[in-house]
């Protein structure tokens, strides 16, 4: 059976948007069986679930329900997850600096061409099918124009991003 990442945006173990893995895994049991996560922001590891779009939708509500917080979920398998991480568009990037965020669904038309017009000199991004790659260079995501609200708006959908370390990882996890 094959496994893939329920990828949750924004939450943490303390403060804001608080989800503490352990009670996640708790509450998601009895909806996908055996659940594990991978650091505490929001990576969960499962069985491939029949009907991903509903399940995507189920586990949105139950962290809704349980924990207050209302964020995306977005699915990715592990093929997915580990064709992304062998063919990122930027091999000389740092793996902590490169991320990739992963997209609910196709970007709307000329994403891609309003964000290049945010880049600070260093940061490259490419779309390769509903993956968002940013290269943030040598500064980091601390020196970038590239906001939460900037990537929202021009995107139109909603992402969740993580380093390629992370990615890597969570190839491995759902191999």
């Amino acid at each position: 059976m094959s496994r893939s990442a329920l990828l949750l945006r924004a939450v943490n173990v303390s403060g804001r948007n608080r989800v503490p893995m352990a009670e996640l895994r708790e509450v998601l049991a009895p909806l996908l069986g055996e659940v594990s996560t991978y650091i505490a922001s929001g990576n969960i590891v499962c069985e491939h679930p029949s009907d991903p779009r509903a399940t995507c939708a189920e586990v949105r509500v139950l962290i809704a329900d349980r924990f207050g917080v209302d964020t995306p979920v977005i699915l990715r398998t592990g093929r997915a997850l580990a064709a992304a991480a062998a063919k990122h568009p930027f091999p000389d990037a740092s793996e902590k600096m490169l991320h990739a965020m992963f997209l609910e669904g196709k970007p709307r038309a000329g994403a891609v061409e309003a964000l290049e017009q945010r880049l600070v000199p260093g940061e490259r991004l490419a779309l390769i099918g509903d993956d968002l790659w940013i290269d943030y260079g040598e500064d980091g995501v601390h020196g970038t124009r590239l906001t939460k609200k900037v990537l929202d708006r021009a995107l139109g959908v909603a992402g969740t991003a993580r380093n390629l370390r992370a990615v890597r990882t969570l190839a491995e996890l759902t191999a």
